[in-house]
C-alpha cells in the first residue's frame, strides 16, 4: 500500500517517517553524515504518496543536496509560502522556524478546537500557541538546559562547565550541584509559570511536550501534560496531505 515519506532536517539530525493513513509506520533518526543509512531506509519502499520535507539548517549544504537528489519522485519543501491548514498570525512568517509551525499544524490535527500550547525542549526551548479556532498566535524562545550551562562557564570567571543533572534536588550543596540544580529547576519553574499565565487566558488549554529533553522535565511539571515525541513528523503529514487534497480538488 503507498505511503507518505516525511523527512524532517533539523539541527544536528534528520528524522525520516513512513506515514500511512495518517499514522506513522515506522520511523528513524539519522545523523548527516549516514547519508547511505537515509536512502536504505527510504528506499525500503518505493511507492509513496507523496513526499514531504523541512529544514531549519541550510538545504542547499551537500549533505541534504545529495538526499534530496536521492528521493524517488520530487519532494514538497515546506517554505512560510506553503499552504497549511491553520492561519498564520505571525508577524514575520518567513522567520518562523518550520518545524515549530510543523508542530502548530500536529497540533491542530490531533486536538482541533482546542486551545493548544507546545513546547519544545532541545537545545533551545521554543513555545507555540494555537487557538481553538486553528489560530497560530506566535510564541516564545528560551536557552535550552545545555545552552544555559556553556553561558554560566562562559560568561563568569570561575563557574565550571559541567554536565546537566535531570534529578537535581531543589537547592545544590556545592557549586556543581548547585548549578545543576539552578539550571533544571529554574527551567521546571520557566515551563511551569508560562503555562499558568497562558491558562488565565485560555484557560481550556492542552499542552503538548515534545523535543529530545521532553520526558526530563515532564516528571516534574505541576501541570498535566501529552508527551508527543512525533508531533513535527504528524504535522508535516498533515501539510502534506492537504496540499495533496488541494492538488485535486
Amino acid at each position: 500500500m503507498a505511503m507518505n515519506l516525511v523527512i524532517d532536517f533539523g539541527n544536528t539530525r534528520a528524522k525520516v517517517a513512513k506515514v500511512e493513513q495518517g499514522a506513522i509506520v515506522s520511523v528513524e533518526a539519522f545523523g548527516y553524515d549516514q547519508e547511505a543509512q537515509i536512502s536504505a531506509f527510504i528506499m525500503q519502499d518505493n511507492a509513496y504518496d507523496g513526499i514531504i520535507l523541512a529544514s531549519v539548517v541550510d538545504i542547499e549544504s551537500q549533505p541534504l543536496k545529495n538526499i534530496i537528489a536521492s528521493l524517488p519522485k520530487k519532494p514538497l519543501i515546506l517554505s512560510h509560502k506553503t499552504p497549511i491548514p491553520i492561519e498564520n498570525s505571525y508577524k514575520s512568517p518567513e522567520t518562523l522556524g518550520l518545524d515549530r509551525l510543523a508542530a502548530a499544524v500536529g497540533a491542530y490535527n490531533n486536538h482541533p478546537n482546542c486551545n493548544v500550547l507546545v513546547i519544545d525542549i532541545g537545545t533551545a526551548i521554543t513555545y507555540d500557541l494555537l487557538n481553538s479556532s486553528g489560530v497560530y498566535l506566535g510564541g516564545n524562545i528560551s536557552p535550552g538546559i545545555n545552552l544555559r550551562l556553556k553561558a554560566l562557564n562562559v560568561f563568569t570567571s570561575k563557574l565550571p562547565l559541567v554536565e546537566p543533572n535531570f534529578e537535581s534536588a531543589l537547592f545544590g550543596k556545592n557549586t556543581v550541584e548547585a548549578i545543576q540544580s539552578g539550571t533544571y529547576q529554574g527551567i521546571v519553574a520557566e515551563i511551569d509559570g508560562i503555562i499558568t499565565k497562558i491558562m488565565t487566558i485560555y484557560p481550556n488549554l492542552t499542552v503538548i511536550l515534545t523535543g529530545g529533553d521532553a520526558n526530563n522535565f515532564a516528571k516534574n511539571l505541576k501541570n498535566a501534560i501529552f508527551v508527543n515525541f512525533n508531533i513535527v513528523i504528524e504535522g508535516l503529514n498533515s501539510i502534506l496531505e492537504y496540499n495533496q487534497n488541494a492538488k485535486n480538488n
